[in-house]
């Protein structure tokens, strides 16, 4: 009777096999050869590589002879009882390149993928969750993808907001999330900060942070993504470090204290802010943090109103919280200036 261990030698002979290799062999059932196979797979002593259609089967040891293990791993989970941890775990073992990345680019991996595949876990509702890790020309790219209610949308109805774009701008700055209770609101925004390209696309609208070019912007994709898929890109050498992206936004005392703002990503056009309807915008859940910074680059100008709204009146109401502007130009700094000696 076939045995496991005619499994292996056959896999040491062909390099690669596929589960009618084993039929077409040894005259069994395709059944009881995806038994044996699931146990060795279980057992660490086949990897599996690829989806379900084109899936194949290697020995651990021989993924790193050229051109024998592939630059990507894909999985589609179902939703239910499932943790992040587990399928973290599970990917590691199956692609055993990601264990020789650098502690540094591994720990943001870590990271990223478990924050994004529990959000999808537990906010989309989405049946199926996606997942698939490769690596292209040395950069990691991880990719969660969900087919559920979409984060713009919960955020929009969650927080009563009027549209995608207020949504995303409330994701920018921290601390937002749909079920406050089991949640800091972290998970995107720091995800957003640990890589060099990070981006967020459900139903027909794109959020895209790029920490190499230092821009923030929103799209609208030629194709509707149902439900929500996130991407992160990070270089396999980043010098970057978790640790120094979360002491940029906490303090000892206060935790996840500080953040930035893209002041010129809260109107359209030109890009004048004048009223103080879009600065108390800018301002919305600012009060939980003891420090924001705004940085007003490629903002050509600003009214008094919405100066005055932000730079003297939300002081007078949270003096404890340090506002801090950067990158204005003369107009932006003169309006600033005017409003702080009234």
């Amino acid at each position: 009777m076939l045995s496991k261990e005619d499994i292996l030698k056959l896999a040491k002979i062909k390099k690669k096999i596929k589960s009618q290799d084993i039929v077409a062999k040894f005259g069994v059932s395709r059944q009881y050869a995806s038994f044996l196979i699931r146990a060795l797979i279980h057992e660490n002593k086949l990897l599996k590589v690829g989806s379900t259609n084109s899936a194949y089967y290697i020995l651990p040891e021989l993924y790193k002879e050229a051109g024998l293990f592939p630059s990507q791993i894909f999985k589609r989970l179902k939703n239910k009882n499932l943790h992040e941890h587990e399928v973290y775990d599970q990917i590691l073992n199956q692609y055993p390149p990601l264990k020789q990345l650098p502690e540094n680019v591994k720990a943001i991996l870590n990271f990223g993928f478990s924050e994004m595949l529990n959000n999808a876990i537990e906010h989309s509702k989405s049946q199926n969750v996606e997942v698939d890790i490769s690596m292209q020309n040395r950069k990691l790219i991880f990719i969660v993808n969900d087919f559920g209610i979409g984060v713009f949308r919960n955020v929009m109805k969650k927080k009563k907001l009027k549209t995608e774009i207020e949504a995303m701008q409330d994701l920018l700055k921290g601390k937002t999330t749909t079920a406050s209770k089991f949640h800091s609101g972290e998970g995107i925004f720091f995800t957003s900060k640990v890589g060099d390209v990070f981006t967020l696309e459900s139903f027909g609208y794109l959020l895209v942070v790029n920490n190499k070019t230092h821009e923030i912007f929103f799209q609208k994709p030629p194709a509707l993504k149902r439900g929500t898929k996130v991407k992160l890109t990070i270089d396999v050498n980043s010098s970057r470090h978790l640790s120094s992206v979360f002491k940029h936004f906490t303090d000892v005392d206060f935790g996840f204290s500080k953040t930035e703002i893209k002041v010129r990503l809260y109107t359209s056009g030109e890009g004048v802010h004048v009223s103080r309807s879009q600065a108390r915008r800018i301002l919305s859940g600012l009060d939980k943090f003891s420090s924001v910074t705004l940085d007003f680059d490629k903002v050509p100008s600003i009214g008094q109103g919405f100066a005055d709204e932000i730079f003297r009146v939300f002081k007078i109401r949270h003096p404890n919280i340090k506002i801090q502007p950067i990158n204005m130009n003369e107009a932006v700094q003169f309006m600033v200036n005017r409003v702080a000696k009234e």
